[in-house]
């Protein structure tokens, strides 16, 4: 079996201790890391392909853990507007026009831009044409979990996508007997609710039983603005995390986006159930709210970051996530050691893996896991001199930094080339499907100045 060998390089394990390897090496033999810090000579393959590393950084490629592959084409439709706005007179009529070959050129792009940030492993938040995102995933190279965006009610959804709740579950099903597992077990399929104005009591509550049954998470955007909060006391007798806590939701395989407004009361179901959260924060800032993540962190619920789409963060950049992170959460507690840079990397690698029930294979840099990695060059007069590397890292590093990927023992970039498809022809092709997509919405964005043609 092929080996890889990483040389002589800064290597950040992740691993239960945190270990650093200063001048350390890591031996990948097919998908597999062989062995990592200082490899002995005779594990290694007299054909085996060296790569010199000296003066980068190796470590554990970052984990998205919610980003909507389909929204690509749309950066830059829903900017400056309150959330039911850019749900329903934007977002929807986006998503609900966009053709199988649309979604599947604007998965194709958001992950190109996700490689280049660091990212080899995505929790897709739901999407309608699935399989042209399994496609687009299967081809780049990505390791991914998909999901379908489910929805059986509420005020505002596009004609074509009504539909009963036997027939939300039935597709889903679907979905999973043909993408779960596939791909060299790089893609896998679990169940997705939209949100709590979407989706009936009856949906959620089978959703759950078919997730457990299956054996697979479920993925679902809760908590995220006041008036969610209204609605569901309104119309359900309770709070949105409270309710869901009585339809028996709460969960270690559930995942839920953004969580910005939870109360005491909530955070402590969250944490006793072992429900996972994806913290979002540069769409938070932008529509949503500061979210508690660091009460979470200290009650010690499994946090992970996540960029969210492109018409809500526009930066489908875990690098800039990071650094956000690491700096509203001080601002909000004005407390300087509040998510330091450390548990920040923790939230994008090992954290993540938890949350997406995937951390015996992946998240950090062991014998035995999965080969995803990257490397990084810190010598950019942006990133550079490291008095404190992994400091360096979150606050200072930017997706340039990141020079190549690797992902199931597969490069996905080498100095910063794309290698599985080709980047040129999709960001032309992205551009004129985006103003065909966005034309057939109806969507028309005012000029910000006076253009003068």
């Amino acid at each position: 079996m092929k080996q890889t060998l990483l040389k002589n390089g800064y290597i950040i394990s992740m691993n239960a201790n945190r270990e650093v390897f200063v001048h350390g090496d890591v031996l990948i033999e097919g998908n597999t890391i062989k062995a990592v810090g200082h490899v002995t000579k005779d594990s290694i393959h007299d054909d085996a392909d060296v790569v010199d590393v000296t003066g980068k950084m190796v470590m554990p490629g970052l984990i998205n853990t919610h980003v909507h592959l389909s929204q690509q084409l749309g950066r830059g439709i829903a900017d400056d507007v309150d959330l039911l706005t850019w749900l329903r007179k934007r977002i929807w009529p986006y998503e609900s026009s966009m053709t199988e070959e649309e979604a599947y050129i604007s998965a194709l792009a958001c992950s190109i831009e996700l490689i280049k940030s660091g990212v080899t492993t995505l929790a897709e938040a739901g999407g309608h044409h699935v399989d042209a995102l399994g496609k687009a995933v299967k081809e780049v190279g990505l390791r991914a979990i998909l999901s379908r965006s489910t929805m059986d009610m509420g005020e505002g959804l596009p004609l074509n996508w009504h539909e009963t709740t036997n027939d939300a579950l039935k597709k889903q099903e679907a979905l999973i007997e043909k993408w779960h597992h596939t791909s060299d077990e790089r893609i896998k399929m679990w169940f997705g609710l939209r949100t709590i104005f979407n989706c009936s009591d009856d949906l959620i509550r089978q959703t759950k039983q078919l997730a457990d049954q299956y054996g697979v998470g479920i993925h679902m955007h809760a908590a995220e603005i006041m008036d969610e909060i209204r609605y569901t006391k309104e119309q359900r007798g309770a709070s949105t995390i409270e309710h869901l806590h009585k339809l028996g939701l709460l969960d270690e395989n559930l995942l839920t986006a953004h969580m910005v407004w939870l109360t005491d009361r909530e955070m402590d179901l969250v944490m006793l159930h072992n429900v996972k959260v994806s913290h979002n924060p540069g769409a938070a800032m932008k529509v949503l709210g500061f979210a508690r993540i660091p009460e979470m962190l200290e009650k010690g619920i499994d946090v992970s970051i996540g960029t969210d789409g492109a018409p809500a963060n526009n930066r489908m950049d875990m690098m800039d996530e990071m650094y956000v992170t690491s700096l509203i959460h001080k601002g909000r507690t004005l407390d300087t050691t509040t998510v330091p840079a450390e548990q920040v990397l923790e939230m994008a690698t090992v954290k993540a893996a938890k949350c997406l029930l995937w951390d015996r294979e992946i998240g950090s840099l062991e014998q035995g896991k999965r080969a995803d990695l990257i490397i990084i060059d810190p010598k950019q007069i942006g990133s550079f001199p490291m008095h404190d590397p992994i400091a360096n890292i979150v606050y200072s590093m930017h997706a340039s930094n990141v020079e190549s990927s690797m992902c199931n023992g597969q490069w996905l970039m080498k100095d910063r080339n794309i290698l599985t498809v080709n980047e040129n022809e999709i960001i032309e092709t992205a551009q004129q499907l985006a103003e065909g997509v966005v034309k057939r919405a109806g969507i028309h964005l005012k000029e910000r100045f006076l253009h003068v043609r």
